[in-house]
């Protein structure tokens, strides 16, 4: 028996909600005939609060009170996110980001809370159940806390859905043959992402994604606003002047994808000057260029990862409303050879996806295979300060991995679980996301046991468990509430940087491990050496051999070190089975 399950894309400039009726996906126009509803939120100075539509009304007596793009602050902590916020932003007493006294997530789920009612109103019933969507390169508390916002409204979240993997369900990829690959260019009002997906044997299956949750159309009304300034030579406004200003680029920008030409008008807004000066397409499209550019770079990162060329494409979809730029267009045919696919509604074509997602989540429709990937790298920092990946970037998800780790030092009795994103060989080159203390009986170096396993559930949120072998107790953490934010545009740099040093990583990398190994080698065969235990015939080879890899630690040299220190491995090997076997004799004699 099927059941309503809401489909909403809760979008950075707008937001929309569908449900399946009678086996087709609709979605629901709100009371003035949209079928899609505006991201915005009224705050009075009374705590009265009034979304969409309404609260747009309100932007042109009340700007500094209206809440816009709200979706670029949700799950973010660090100090940068405010940056090119159009309202002050400050720092709740918890560390989260805060909006005339409300958070990211209170404001995101009175927009949750908005579609909940449009659809009550619409169908007649209140639908509680729901699958949100978010860009495919939210990280994992970007997801949490989009998922929080949706039980904040009242709505059980059954499936956070990346928007690519929506957008290609309302293209209907499952419908156009047994093996199907589009790359799916998404790039709407704050966020870009660049995902290839594939349809084989059933399975519906994101094979890479890439993309920068700080880049939109918001950003590009921004570089317009820049632009005015210079030409009208005074310095960026700032306040009500500033918003203002901003609501006349994205007017202008829109305007300016039929038109040629389009005038920018602030009547005496700014210091009682009037502004009005006209604005070319050519113009736009030289301010935009660098800002589409950042766009192409993550296409092609994208196809690298998927290990596919634009020959190997049978589409290139285009979803989001700043795909009507004709120069976007140009720019995405121009990058993959090919003209791109126009045939979805930009502000509608993720809501209707999400819809039917919703529709094969509730029986309306029939069963899917989604998989979708992680977008970076998850792992741990292990003894030397190495980063240890258990979950390689674009692993499909859900997924779950896990390997065993043993103490360091002889009665170590607890352990520190550093969990990692990122693409660096070491520690300190990649980004926190939390840590945690594990406690373990205590044993001799080498004997204690902890396994860690990392879970991704379908939703892209991160578990870490942690067992103590020995008594098998369970540490269970679940990072979604508390993962710090990352900069997109620093993983972009990471992820260039994990190329451009790979041959230094890989080489600290492997000193490091040789490293360990001798200073865990060195004192050993010192011992064995001062007992006597080595013949006149091994004894010349071993200290030539440990000769050799104290001269090596001391040059800083991977390579060589690794050389040496395989060099004694195989000196005292000889040596080191006889030890063993007379272990063994020695065990067996006192046993009998």
């Amino acid at each position: 028996m099927s059941e309503w399950v809401l489909g909403i894309d809760l979008g950075t400039t707008h937001s929309a909600v569908g449900v399946v009726d009678s086996g087709f996906p609709i979605l629901l126009a709100n009371e003035e005939g949209a079928r899609i509803t505006p991201s915005a939120v009224w705050i009075g100075r009374d705590g009265g609060i009034e979304v969409g539509a309404k609260a747009m009304r309100r932007r042109g007596a009340d700007p500094c009170r209206v809440i816009t793009g709200i979706k670029r602050l949700i799950g973010r902590r660090d100090a940068d996110a405010a940056e090119g916020f159009p309202l002050t932003v400050e720092a709740g007493a918890d560390g989260w980001p805060r909006v005339l006294g409300r958070s990211a997530i209170e404001i995101s789920a009175a927009i949750l809370g908005e579609m909940r009612r449009v659809a009550a109103w619409r169908m007649e019933t209140d639908i509680v159940k729901a699958v949100i969507t978010v860009p495919a390169y939210f990280n994992d508390a970007q997801r949490a806390a989009t998922k929080q916002a949706g039980e904040l409204a009242g709505l059980d979240v059954l499936r956070i859905l990346s928007e690519p993997t929506a957008a290609a369900l309302a293209y209907g990829l499952d419908k156009l043959g047994d093996h199907t690959r589009v790359a799916v260019y998404d790039l709407g009002g704050g966020t870009f992402d660049l995902s290839i997906l594939e349809w084989q044997d059933g399975v519906f299956q994101v094979r890479a994604t890439h993309g920068d949750t700080r880049l939109g159309g918001d950003d590009l009304d921004e570089l317009i606003v820049r632009h005015i300034a210079d030409a009208a030579g005074m310095p960026s406004p700032s306040g009500e002047s500033r918003i203002r200003w901003l609501e006349e680029a994205a007017r202008v920008k829109h305007r300016l994808s039929d038109a040629n030409e389009a005038v920018f008008r602030t009547p005496f807004d700014t210091g009682g000057r009037h502004i009005e000066i006209v604005l070319t397409r050519a113009t736009l499209e030289s301010v935009a260029a660098p800002w589409i550019q950042r766009t192409l770079r993550h296409c092609r990162q994208a196809m690298a990862d998927a290990g596919v060329t634009s020959a190997d494409l049978d589409a290139v979809v285009l979803v989001g409303g700043s795909t009507r730029m004709p120069a976007v267009r140009r720019a995405v045919a121009e990058c993959f050879g090919r003209e791109p696919d126009t045939t979805q509604h930009p502000d509608e074509a993720v809501a209707l996806g999400a819809t039917i997602q919703a529709g094969v989540m509730g029986g309306s429709l029939r069963q899917l295979v989604l998989l979708d990937v992680t977008p970076l790298s998850l792992g741990i920092e292990t003894y030397g300060g190495l980063m240890n990946v258990l979950i390689p970037r674009n692993t499909t998800i859900p997924c779950k991995a896990g390997e065993m780790f043993t103490n360091a030092a002889d009665g170590q009795q607890a352990m520190r679980v550093r969990v990692l994103q990122g693409e660096r060989e070491m520690a300190r080159d990649n980004w926190q996301l939390g840590s945690f203390e594990v406690t373990f009986s205590p044993a001799p170096k080498g004997r204690a046991r902890m396994g860690v396993q990392f879970r991704i559930d379908e939703n892209g949120i991160l578990e870490v468990l942690a067992r103590d072998v020995a008594t098998g107790t369970d540490t269970v953490v679940n990072l979604g509430g508390t993962a710090v934010d990352v900069d997109d545009e620093a993983v972009g740099r990471m992820i260039g940087e994990s190329v451009d040093h790979a041959f230094e990583d890989m080489a600290e990398r492997v000193f490091t491990e040789a490293r360990l190994k001798a200073e865990e080698l060195l004192p050993a065969v010192e011992n064995v050496l001062g007992q006597g235990l080595a013949r006149d015939d091994e004894r010349a080879s071993i200290e030539q051999a440990a000769r050799e890899v104290r001269e090596a630690l001391a040059a800083g040299a991977a390579n060589p070190l690794k050389a040496a220190v395989q060099r004694l491995d195989q000196a005292t090997e000889a040596l080191a089975a006889r030890i063993v076997e007379r272990a063994m004799d020695a065990a067996l004699e006192r046993r009998w």
